[in-house]
C-alpha cells in the first residue's frame, strides 16, 4: 500500500475511491502533526496586529489616510501560585498612624463645612440668577434671536439644562452639609 507522501500518484489515482488514502491510514505522526497544524493556523499571538490611532479612535482596522500605526509593546506574564499572595492585605488592616487627634479632626470638619456652606451660597446665587433669566420657562428674547428663533429655542434648552445641574448641586450640597450635621 503507497503512502500518502508517495511519488507513484498512479497508483492513487487508479484506485477505487472507498480505497483512496485518508488522514486515518497514515502513521499516527502525520495525525498529531496535521492536528497541530490545524490548531496553529488561527492562534496568531495578539502582540503580532497592529494598532492604529484615528483620530480620537484607537481600532485594529484603518478606516482613512488619517489612521497612525502605533507600536504595540511586548506581553509581559507574571505567573503566581496560590502560596505566593499574603493572607492579608495591608489595607484591609486600619494603621494606628493613620488616625490623627480628635482637636484636628475637629478642626478639618469645621473647615470643611465653612467651604461647603460658602460653596452651598454660591450656588444658591446662581441657580436665583438662573431662575429670573428662565422667566416661567419665557426667557427674554435677545436680538438675534428674533431673526432667528432655531437660537432662542437653543438658548431655552441650554438655560433648562444649566438649571437642572444647578438644582443637582445643590442637592448634592446639602447632603454633604447634612452628613456634617448642619443645616444650609
Amino acid at each position: 500500500m503507497p503512502s500518502f507522501f508517495s511519488t507513484d500518484w498512479r497508483a492513487l489515482v487508479s484506485r477505487p475511491r472507498s480505497h483512496a488514502p485518508c488522514l486515518w491510514h497514515q502513521p499516527w505522526w502525520v495525525g498529531v502533526l496535521g492536528g497541530i497544524l490545524a490548531l496553529g493556523a488561527g492562534a496568531q499571538p495578539a502582540s503580532t496586529e497592529r494598532i492604529y490611532r484615528c483620530g480620537q479612535t484607537y481600532t485594529n482596522l484603518p478606516t482613512g489616510a488619517d489612521c497612525q500605526a502605533l507600536p504595540v509593546p511586548a506581553l509581559t506574564v507574571v505567573p503566581t501560585w496560590p502560596g505566593s499572595l499574603p493572607a492579608k492585605s495591608p489595607a484591609a488592616e486600619p494603621m494606628a498612624s493613620a488616625r490623627v487627634a480628635p482637636q484636628l479632626q475637629a478642626q478639618r470638619d469645621a473647615q470643611a463645612r465653612e467651604v461647603l456652606q460658602a460653596e452651598w451660597q454660591r450656588a444658591q446665587q446662581r441657580h436665583a440668577a438662573l431662575m429670573q433669566e428662565w422667566n416661567q420657562g419665557e426667557p427674554q428674547r435677545q436680538p438675534e434671536e428674533l431673526r432667528q428663533p432655531g437660537r432662542y429655542a437653543e438658548r431655552v434648552a441650554q438655560l433648562r439644562a444649566a438649571i437642572e445641574r444647578s438644582e443637582a448641586d445643590l442637592a448634592g450640597l446639602q447632603r454633604e452639609l447634612k452628613r456634617l450635621g448642619d443645616r444650609p
